[in-house]
């Protein structure tokens, strides 16, 4: 907890993530992740040393670039609907997220400089698909649903909370409240599709204003992730935007309907993603936390480094 009330990406600290952990692991390391669950690598030798291999690496490009390095717990997946569809018991599944949340603080011991501060992040995943939810929650039930969650990160010393691949406001909202309750620092994640709206079809603006009103702007800052920039740039217009500080953008220009049935790694073009970071900087002007999503790995997030610096 040890930046949890001094995040740095909220005082201008240029932060990096790391980029599509799943993909990652599937597409390059070899790796089955039943239901896309990143934490299933743990429960072998080879996975484990993926994962730790994969860490280091962005660590290391944090240091070299003397930005921060905002590093997630493998746990999209592991809240309680997807923890019994894999077979997980409610005890197991609080291990797995001790286990995650120490694993990244001792990394943060061994390597963390003052030019690069390391920030443990706990993240959460939707309650249903984080493309096209087939059952949508109420507020109050997505607080009583994610509250376990977000209790184990604040327990075992998270600095904060990150909700991704958000698809409609409801769910985002009580997942605030649950950081809240808590007194955790969270951040909330949308998703669009190609047009640049939200699955669920509400507008992007009106999703951040809807959540900051109705929590009277609890969450630190809001992102979004798992979409081309081309799929929301057009939509980063108003006074709202100074609350996006983030993005974690896809490589890949393919719509969420067309990622599902992929059967290969659509890894576009690192460099060209770079660039299009450079002009989202112009846009965003708070924008400090810069990673990728599905089909980005180093290679994303160094060009995204070099096309950013300065900004």
């Amino acid at each position: 907890m040890k930046y949890r009330n001094a995040l740095p990406q909220l005082t201008g600290k240029q932060m990096i993530t790391d980029g599509g952990l799943e993909t990652t692991l599937i597409f390059q390391e070899g790796i089955d992740l039943p239901l896309f669950a990143a934490f299933k690598a743990l429960e072998t030798d080879q996975g484990m040393a993926a994962m730790d291999a994969y860490m280091a690496r962005f660590a290391q490009m944090a240091l070299r670039e003397k930005r921060g390095f905002l590093m997630d717990t493998p746990t999209w997946r592991a809240s309680a609907r997807w923890a019994a569809d894999l077979g997980m018991s409610h005890e197991a599944l609080r291990a797995l997220h001790r286990e995650t949340t120490c694993a990244l603080l001792a990394l943060r011991d061994r390597m963390e400089t003052s030019d690069s501060p390391f920030v443990v992040n706990g993240v959460i995943g939707p309650q249903d698909d984080g493309y096209a939810p087939a059952r949508t929650l109420s507020a109050g039930q997505a607080q009583a649903y994610h509250s376990a969650q977000i209790g184990w990160f604040e327990e075992f010393g998270a600095d904060m909370a990150t909700a991704t691949t958000m698809t409609y406001t409801e769910e985002a909202i009580g997942i605030t409240m649950a950081a809240k309750a808590c007194d955790l620092p969270v951040a909330i994640a949308f998703t669009v599709e190609t047009d640049g709206r939200l699955p669920s079809g509400e507008v992007l603006a009106e999703a951040v204003q809807r959540v900051d009103a109705t929590t009277k702007e609890y969450p630190a800052y809001y992102m979004i992730n798992c979409a081309h920039p081309d799929h929301f740039a057009h939509a980063l217009q108003g006074d709202w935007t100074a609350r996006i500080m983030g993005i974690r953008a896809n490589a890949s220009r393919m719509s969420h309907a067309e990622l599902d049935e992929a059967e290969t790694l659509d890894d576009g073009d690192p460099t060209e993603l770079g660039a299009l970071y450079s002009g989202l900087s112009l846009m965003l002007p708070n924008l400090t936390v810069m990673g990728g999503c599905c089909g980005t790995d180093h290679r994303h997030i160094s060009a995204i480094c070099a096309a950013t610096r300065g900004t």
